[in-house]
């Protein structure tokens, strides 16, 4: 291992050993977070509905009962292994039913330890090759970059990767995409049209916002964006853009929900959010709420689409772990993750909500979405600016 790699991987495990003892100190506990739809500790846990989670990550336990092993199996799958081990950093109440749908499907054994992204990479740093995990579900490909600069990631077969639009996925094949998630500006209609959000989200510096518009700096998503803004603009030019949002009274808010909830009550004008969020609480009224989405779709740093992803861990059972893989880029799980998570689907052929921009249709930031593995740096930048 040479000396940077063998920095970050302590920078990491630095972190997160703090999160497991206990640490109060917010920089720390940011750096735990994953985003409030996972109900990690970073994003005011349980403001989803969500539990608070341990501050240690689930224990495998008994596997969840399979369903009928698939046709033609009898009873016995056609894999090396009977079992599957997952380490997921996305939320039981999120995954757990199309997990399920694998075991009944492929007649396999899946045993799911649960926790953030990041604490759960962590983990797998620590076991190294001693880990029993067969596959990485993660809320975010920073923590699929860290484990791929490793090494614990065994290479993707193509029929996979040849899956997902080559912007979502690890450049060197380690990991892949799941579904996508937009960073969004949500605004009130009352207050604002589409024509009045800036060209770019660097232009919110602009003292006519002043007073107007809120974020959520512990929140795993924000911290993402930020990284992205450092990888693509510099270090400089993402200074310069918190320091000038501050300069504006930016409100802060706990979570993504609480600033949705925050627009729509026209507590503020607009807000840095995930799409989702808006979403879901429409669907939750049922009626007509006053706040839009505003997705960036013209490279801007802005318009980040951030995913969640899954790679096979080296030391694991590649065939089983490819086929769970496999199995959440067909349509029924991509359109479960559109349809039950309002997430986009990254394979083609599966729509997204009718109110999302069309993914063939944004145009990303230029960089490689395993570079959002710097949460320190970040972390770090935000604390000089007084954020956290």
């Amino acid at each position: 291992m040479d000396f940077e790699r063998h920095l970050s991987r302590r920078a990491l495990l630095r972190v997160i050993a703090g999160c497991a003892v206990g640490l109060t100190a917010l920089p720390l506990m940011a750096a735990c977070g994953d985003d409030d739809d996972e109900g990690g500790t970073g994003d005011s846990a349980g403001a989803e509905g969500d539990p608070a989670p341990s501050k240690d990550p689930s224990p495998i336990g008994d596997p969840a009962p399979t369903g009928d092993p698939a046709p033609g199996t009898g009873g016995t799958p056609a894999f090396s292994s009977d079992s599957l081990v997952i380490y997921s950093g996305r939320s039981e109440e999120l995954v757990s039913a199309i997990i399920e749908r694998f075991e009944e499907e492929h007649g396999i054994k899946v045993e799911v330890r649960y926790g953030g992204s990041a604490e759960m990479a962590a983990l797998l740093l620590e076991e190294g090759d001693n880990s029993p995990a067969d596959v990485f579900f993660s809320q975010d490909a920073g923590a699929l970059g860290a484990l791929a600069k490793e090494g614990l990631f065994a290479d993707l077969p193509e029929d996979i990767l040849s899956r997902v639009n080559d912007r979502f996925s690890s450049p060197d094949g380690k990991w892949v995409g799941i579904s996508g998630r937009a960073r969004a500006v949500v605004y009130n209609t009352d207050a604002l049209s589409e024509s009045d959000i800036p060209a770019s989200i660097l232009d919110f510096t602009d003292e006519k916002w002043s007073g107007r518009l809120g974020w959520a700096p512990t929140n795993a998503s924000f911290q993402a964006f930020v990284t992205a803004l450092r990888v693509e603009r510099g270090d400089d030019a993402a200074r310069e853009w918190l320091e000038g949002m501050v300069a504006n009274d930016i409100a802060v808010y706990e979570g993504n929900s609480p600033i949705v909830q925050a627009v729509i009550d026209g507590e503020i004008d607009a807000g840095f959010v995930n799409h989702y969020y808006l979403l879901r609480q429409k669907a939750e009224a049922g009626k007509d709420l006053p706040a839009e989405n505003y997705i960036y779709s013209n490279g801007d740093p802005g318009a980040l689409i951030n995913v969640a992803g899954a790679g096979a861990l080296a030391a694991g059972d590649h065939e089983v772990a490819n086929a769970f893989i496999s199995f959440l880029l067909d349509s029924e799980a991509q359109q479960y993750f559109a349809d039950e998570t309002f997430e986009y689907p990254l394979i083609e052929g599966v729509e997204g909500d009718p109110d999302l921009v069309p993914l063939d249709e944004i145009e990303t930031p230029d960089i490689d979405l395993s570079d959002l593995s710097d949460l320190e740096g970040t972390l770090e930048m935000l604390r000089d600016v007084g954020i956290l």
